[in-house]
């Protein structure tokens, strides 16, 4: 989700999901086309007496919805930024802020495992929320009743911000209530046990939520679905931090000696036998024992079976390598994969010597072995004191 670059503040990039260019108008058009009700309800709990049919006469009501949806928006923007603010105090880097279609978010480079701090960020959204909708209740009760349509907007958006920091925090992690549970349960449990347990919670609550959507509101099944993928996703980030914690890419990649290159000179044809007999989807390149690309299945299929004797690896492989340290964490390799698509990352050193191959059937090995363990103090442990993983 990166969106399109509108600005930034404070550092922090904002920016525009596609999605957000849907749901503006859609919920411009709801809020205008409700006005008269939306009037009742705010009189009813303000004690106004906002003439609703007065307001929905011509253009007036779309005007008036437009004006609600992007002060609602802005609004969320700025609960992303009481996240936001409140973690660069603590010395996180956040990479952007992202209006989409369920509201905003905030992307952090690195989740809060401290529980206090995870709490103070957690809850300084919902207070912007709250000090948003006092501001517009007191503009509610300033304007008088003769600025009928300022009215309506500064009550609607008082009703709104209110509504909309009391429904992030119920416990459905990913959300602020979900991860203000986390905080609370990583008080005297580890981080990673805490996310399980939120997760669980949050997975529940998405059901709940997704159950009364069916009756009520078919955006709120939406919402509740993915509610339960962010739960489940961050849960698994988060096993697979602590699975790999101290671990570096020496420690499960490949070494040299025991790698299967292929020289740049081998035709196509050559390369898919090896690949049939070795059961091997991806090769590091060689020149002279030097590394000059990768080439994969997808990269061979590419050619013409008529073709393949004609054609060299040179022809077909990759020569723009994203390759890893071996003292990276695995970690960085697993985000690396993710970020250039990769299922293997050629392991080179500071004089650029290649000294191995890490690939996600190594990291999946390393993390069913660790994780069968219990601990990394019960690894067998290499020189340099870390697991030894193949």
């Amino acid at each position: 989700m990166r969106g399109i670059r509108i600005g930034s503040a404070f550092g922090i990039p904002i920016r525009l999901d596609l999605t957000f260019l849907l749901i503006l108008p859609l919920f411009a058009w709801l809020i205008g086309s409700d006005v008269g009700n939306l009037s009742l309800l705010i009189n009813d709990l303000f004690g106004a007496s906002i003439d609703g049919a007065a307001l929905s006469d011509g253009s007036l009501q779309w005007i008036l919805g437009s004006a609600a949806a992007i002060g609602l928006f802005g609004g969320v923007l700025l609960h992303e930024f009481g996240h936001s603010l409140v973690a660069m105090r603590y010395g996180y880097e956040i990479e952007s802020i992202t209006l989409w279609l369920f509201g905003g978010v905030a992307r952090f480079k690195e989740i809060p495992e401290d529980w206090k701090q995870e709490f103070t960020i957690a809850v300084a959204g919902p207070l912007v929320s709250v000090a948003i909708g006092i501001v517009a209740y007191a503009g509610f009760i300033a304007t008088p009743e003769s600025l009928a349509p300022l009215k309506f907007v500064t009550g609607y958006l008082a009703l709104m911000n209110i509504s909309l920091a009391v429904f992030n925090m119920l416990p459905g992690f990913p959300m602020d209530g979900g991860r203000v549970l986390r905080a609370l349960l990583a008080r005297n449990r580890p981080h990673a046990k805490a996310t399980q347990m939120a997760a669980e919670v949050g997975k529940v609550f998405a059901f709940l939520l997704g159950i009364f959507g069916l009756f009520f509101n078919l955006f709120l099944v939406a919402l509740a679905f993915f509610i339960y993928m962010g739960a489940s996703g961050e849960a698994q980030q988060t096993v697979l931090k602590a699975t790999f914690q101290d671990v570096v890419v020496n420690d499960i990649m490949t070494t040299r000696e025991n790698l299967d290159v292929v020289d740049e000179k081998t035709s196509v044809a050559e390369l898919l036998e090896r690949m049939f007999v070795e059961r091997h989807t991806g090769y590091p390149v060689l020149r002279a024992g030097d590394l000059v690309g990768m080439v994969t299945l997808d990269d061979a299929r590419s050619v013409r079976e008529v073709e393949r004797d004609a054609y060299r690896v040179e022809d077909i492989m990759s020569d723009e390598l994203a390759t890893i340290d071996p003292d990276a964490d695995a970690m960085d390799a697993i985000a690396l994969m993710q970020e250039h698509s990769v299922g293997r990352l050629p392991v080179v050193d500071e004089q650029g010597n290649l000294v191995g191959l890490v690939s996600r059937s190594d990291l999946v090995t390393a993390f069913n072995i660790i994780r069968s363990r219990g601990s990394l103090d019960a690894m067998p442990r290499s020189e340099g004191g870390l697991p030894q993983l193949r």
